[in-house]
């Protein structure tokens, strides 16, 4: 059921009772390898340091998420597209989360590299993390950012600021893991989760 072996080191237990404790929903939850790509023309350059490539890190617990790549690239479209390819094509990668270059300044290009490389968007996904945002930072309606699929990987542009990149990875955080489990092909009707 679970593709190449992902949950074996899960263990899960053979009579556990059904009940929510958070044991049970860590257990519930898929291995989701994870790739961060911070673009950024300074941080490329060893001019500032990463502080929003660090703020998801510092996050990915939130849904089980583990930490496979890290990656500092410039505003280059060519290079964005190129590295998103990569960690899809081939390092196989769930999740990829990218942050920065998603406002309307011309050195912004994230969302013009990402469209071309996805296979469909998930709109929702950046229509949540935008009206979210907003409710504490209004401007956060001028933000580009886009998400969507790739093969059976997820891409995900966050903004620059490391405060917007924990806020919308906790936002993001309930919806992640059933979106993995979808492109693999692991959900069946019995396991979507209860309607609030």
């Amino acid at each position: 059921m679970h593709p190449e072996g992902h949950h074996a080191h899960h263990g899960h237990g053979g009579n556990q009772p059904h009940h929510t404790s958070p044991e049970a929903v860590a257990q519930e939850r898929p291995y989701i390898g994870v790739g961060i790509v911070t673009i950024s023309d300074t941080a490329s350059r060893g001019e500032r340091d990463d502080l929003s490539g660090q703020a998801i890190k510092d996050n990915l617990h939130r849904f089980g998420g583990t930490l496979r790549h890290y990656e500092i690239v410039p505003d280059e479209q060519d290079i964005i597209s190129q590295t998103l390819i990569h960690l899809v094509d081939d390092l196989h990668l769930d999740l990829v989360l990218t942050t920065g270059g998603t406002g309307l300044s011309p050195r912004d290009r994230t969302p013009q590299a990402t469209l071309p490389v996805l296979d469909y968007e998930v709109p929702g996904l950046a229509e949540v993390m935008r009206a979210e945002s907003a409710k504490k930072a209004p401007m956060a309606y001028l933000s580009r950012a886009v998400a969507g699929v790739r093969q059976e990987s997820l891409i995900v542009n966050l903004p620059g600021s490391p405060k917007a990149c924990a806020e919308i990875v906790e936002v993001l955080a309930p919806l992640l893991p059933h979106a993995i489990q979808i492109l693999r092909g692991d959900v069946g009707e019995h396991k979507i989760p209860d309607q609030a």
